[in-house]
């Protein structure tokens, strides 16, 4: 990938319940956030994209004529794949500055259509919908019962993922949730959906983000300290959970991860922080297994260790995740914005001399996945 660099990045003003914005209002807060991050004016911005929101709806609003748009829509990670896009899109001329956003009524549905399991034609809507899910909790369970079972994972080390990022929520005072939690507190709290515990599900909250790319050679005139993708992957596996080839890892994942490192050429040793979509807690140990940074079954015990929390050689997740931090519904964008904290030595929990960062990302139950490598420094 030829490199560009993120020069805006910005969250919405407020976080978690913001009942007096629509979902409109939420992207364009997040965006005008990121313009002013980057010392620019809207009519600068010549590329947009954005999930959830059609970018032809957002480019009116703002008042942005636009030669590139980018509407693709798979989930959470969405906005891992329109940095991606957007790279190559200005790598290949058709636009200098793109601008991606994210807003979300999440909790107060301030805007928002209905949702739910998607039409009778849809797959979803015929062949898992009349079997009774009704909602994440009771789809990612599936795929998790069988690594469970698989790999002997224990409650208590699922419940560590909670307890970890909870560790790093308490340094970040934009986090929703910042008090300590125990291994015990985890397992008592209220059962969601066997085996997810109330602490072990993400957020619902209100908010978003945005970020502007340009090119590295102009990103040097930009006020911000300039962060740099340097590689981006993205895959798809299936829409129904029950039709994944192997509900002990995802081929999403899978794909999207090593994609981004061979794009970025890293290895393993040199990813200083990462980011890992965590709308439940188990996540992270598809994500660790699948980009390789822990080998099969070994992830469960490798959190236990320590390894994430702060202090711990693979800092992860450090703004306290989908289940401390914020979750507004699609959370890809809110874990890119934490890499690029970390890389511009902003982050409310620093990780020290932090050079590479990977994020990825999750769309749907484990139906798409993107991912993004930044470095502060150029390859």
């Amino acid at each position: 990938m030829n490199p560009v660099a993120i020069v805006g990045a910005a969250e919405t003003t407020q976080l978690g319940r913001i009942p007096d914005m629509s979902m409109t209002m939420l992207h364009a807060d997040a965006a005008l956030n990121a313009v002013a991050d980057a010392g620019i004016k809207l009519q600068d911005i010549d590329g947009i994209a954005t999930a959830g929101e059609s970018p032809v709806n957002l480019a009116l609003y703002l008042g942005i004529t636009p030669k590139w748009t980018d509407g693709t829509g798979v989930g959470g990670c969405s906005f891992m794949l329109h940095v991606r896009h957007a790279a190559a899109a200005i790598a290949a001329g058709q636009c200098e500055t793109v601008l991606i956003t994210h807003g979300e009524s999440g909790r107060s549905r301030v805007g928002v259509g209905g949702r739910g399991m998607g039409g009778r034609s849809t797959l979803s809507g015929q062949f898992e919908a009349p079997y009774g899910p009704v909602g994440p909790p009771t789809m990612f369970t599936l795929p998790y019962l069988r690594y469970a079972k698989t790999y002997g994972v224990t409650p208590e080390q699922l419940a560590t993922v909670a307890v970890v990022q909870r560790e790093w929520a308490g340094k970040n005072p934009r986090a929703t949730f910042r008090d300590p939690i125990t291994v015990d507190d985890v397992l008592n709290s209220r059962m969601i959906a066997y085996p997810f515990h109330l602490l072990e599900c993400c957020l619902v909250t209100d908010g978003g983000g945005a970020l502007i790319l340009t090119s590295a050679e102009r990103a040097k005139d930009f006020p911000t300290k300039p962060v740099y993708v340097i590689g981006g992957g993205e895959s798809a596996e299936t829409p129904m959970v029950s039709q994944m080839a192997d509900m002990t890892t995802s081929r999403a994942f899978s794909v999207a991860g090593p994609e981004a490192m061979k794009d970025a050429g890293i290895k393993h040793d040199d990813v200083d922080h990462m980011m890992i979509y965590d709308a439940f807690a188990h996540l992270p140990f598809y994500g660790l297994e699948d980009l390789g940074f822990v080998g099969r079954g070994e992830a469960p015990a490798f959190i236990e260790e320590g390894n994430t929390r702060p202090g711990g050689k693979l800092p992860l997740n450090t703004n306290g995740g989908g289940l401390s931090y914020m979750h507004s519904g699609m959370y890809g964008m809110y874990a890119l914005q934490e890499s690029v904290r970390q890389l511009r030595g902003t982050a409310a929990a620093q990780v020290d001399n932090a050079k590479v960062s990977l994020a990825l990302g999750v769309g749907g139950m484990f139906a798409a996945s993107g991912c993004v490598v930044m470095s502060n420094e150029l390859p």
